[in-house]
């Protein structure tokens, strides 16, 4: 039902029927037939361990070997794809970087703080539960993807894409002047559709099945992520003339920042709808008393563990020695986040700079204060 109100949508908006969507729709055919294997790890890997790789591939070349086989958590069709744009690499890896340190930023002050592994999973066996919160990575690390790939089109980076050919906006002034070089929004949405979604894809499971249920669960958070560059991009203008005079407005479409974005996709992660898959193999909401999500909305199969206790099976690194907010009655407040079991607390000493002064012209003098606080840890 979801996937059909996806499909529905998609083809309205031509998203469908690019040229670029298209060849790597035949890429993702080819590869599946291939293969229909899941490949161990994560495909976010290239934001880690990978992005090295790229950073500087003369250490990594061995003999004939493709550089994109060199990579662990690539899946064929993915591995297919990195060969055919390997310039585009490069800013998929800063993407799922920066798709990490998101996640890492919002979730500083939760029990799961997003934390990663040393491995190709990237985050461990956590994701392997059809959670909030992997439905969180998934959708903030293709909304990274989205962003990334975006501005080095309008850089100037990739070889197959260059400014935004977005449309004029009915609503902006008829005097002013669209056409300035705009982030390449369209393209990186395709081209990242194309190349995280071939990882579900390219996957062959019984219809109904927990597996297939998991599948499109993947696919609907992904697409949230797109959808979220999408919808915060705004129209900028610049002012042209002599002294500031504005005889001239030239305007474009623009990112918004990734922090942006990680702030209206946490408020996703809040919000997310529980789903289950039935026997047609659709995802449906759980509880028919909530609403239908969205596209832009995230939707998860398991409830969340409570990602108290140290357990290595499900990949938590429980609690103990976090810091909390001893006044908090948030997450971050020690009660919750120490799970009831108390907190320890202990006094340091920190110097910072204080009593600063302006003096003309043009310095800034201060001097150094010594201040006692405590800190408070989980036990």
């Amino acid at each position: 039902m979801l996937q059909k109100c996806h499909r529905a949508r998609m083809a309205a908006s031509g998203l469908m029927t690019s040229p670029l969507l298209v060849f790597l729709w035949a890429v993702l055919l080819s590869a599946g037939s291939a293969s229909s294997s899941s490949a161990i790890g994560n495909w976010m890997n290239l934001g880690v361990q990978g992005y090295e790789v790229w950073r500087n591939p003369q250490l990594y070349m061995v003999g004939a070997q493709p550089l994109c086989t060199q990579i662990p958590g690539l899946s064929p069709g993915q591995a297919k794809l990195c060969q055919l744009y390997q310039d585009h690499m490069s800013s998929v890896g800063r993407g799922a970087r920066a798709g990490i340190a998101e996640c890492q930023w919002q979730f500083r002050y939760r029990r799961w703080n997003c934390s990663t592994v040393e491995d190709s999973t990237v985050f461990g066996p956590v994701l392997q539960i059809g959670s909030r919160e992997a439905a969180f990575a998934h959708s903030i690390a293709a909304a990274g993807v989205v962003h990334s790939i975006s501005r080095a089109c309008r850089e100037g980076q990739l070889s197959s894409c260059g400014c935004s050919r977005a449309r004029r906006p009915k609503s902006l002034n008829k005097e002013w002047i669209w056409g300035g070089c705009g982030d390449n929004i369209e393209y990186g949405y395709k081209f990242t559709q194309g190349f995280v979604d071939v990882r579900e894809r390219e996957k062959n499971y019984k219809r109904g099945s927990r597996e297939q249920g998991r599948s499109l669960m993947n696919l609907h958070n992904n697409e949230a992520g797109r959808r979220s560059v999408i919808k915060k991009a705004r129209v900028t203008c610049k002012c042209h003339g002599v002294s500031g005079s504005c005889s001239l407005v030239t305007c474009w479409q623009q990112l918004a920042s990734f922090r942006e974005i990680g702030d209206f996709m946490k408020d996703k992660y809040d919000g997310a709808t529980e789903v289950r898959v039935n026997k047609r193999g659709r995802l449906q909401v759980k509880n028919a008393q909530y609403n239908l999500p969205t596209a832009n909305d995230l939707v998860y199969l398991d409830e969340s563990p409570d990602y108290c206790l140290h357990n290595k099976t499900i990949g938590s690194f429980g609690t103990y020695g976090r810091p909390c907010n001893r006044t908090s009655a948030g997450m971050d407040g020690c009660n919750l986040m120490c799970c009831g079991r108390g907190y320890n607390t202990h006094k340091t000493t920190i110097k910072e700079r204080c009593k600063c002064k302006f003096h003309w012209c043009c310095h800034v003098e201060c001097k150094t204060c010594i201040k006692t606080i405590d800190i408070h840890t989980c036990k």
